[in-house]
């Protein structure tokens, strides 16, 4: 599991925290898809829309799927622009580590943002939602899960 946890966290950095939606691939299904691949290791990340938006994200090894999440999100209030909370959220999700490498840290402050990731359950078997306050105020959530496969 410790494999697979620093290989997300390392795929995570390197596709939607680091690129966002300039590094995505857009397929035929009108999904936008980003890949981040290391030695047997493949993640990827697909979604639809942009706000709301709906996902998944998996990883494969030697071609067989053996990890996934679903995710659902959506801007809650347009009190700040949307280019604004989806710039902090991938600086939040940047900082994505080992112990819960599903989305962001627990807690991220800046400028009048706080991230806050609350999680139940590991890397087996988890679920979660992140929200984004702006002032004290909530303007975006997100709501995800998932766990191994067989």
């Amino acid at each position: 599991m410790n494999e697979l946890a620093k290989f997300l966290v390392e795929a995570k950095k390197n596709t939607y925290a680091s690129v966002g939606e300039s590094g995505e691939i857009i397929l035929e299904d009108g999904s936008k898809e980003l890949v981040y691949e290391e030695n047997d290791l493949k993640y990827k990340d697909r979604y639809f829309g942009f706000n709301p938006f709906i996902g998944e994200e998996v990883v494969q090894k030697d071609g067989k799927t053996i990890w996934g999440m679903n995710y659902y999100g959506k801007i809650l209030r347009k009190t700040i622009s949307e280019k604004q909370v989806y710039n902090f959220l991938k600086e939040a999700l940047s900082r994505v580590d080992k112990e819960n490498p599903f989305r962001g840290p627990d807690n991220y402050k800046k400028e009048g943002f706080e991230y806050r990731n609350k999680v139940k359950g590991n890397i087996k078997n988890f679920k979660g939602v992140e929200i984004i306050l702006y002032k004290g105020e909530e303007v975006y959530k997100l709501e995800y899960h998932g766990g191994i496969l067989n």
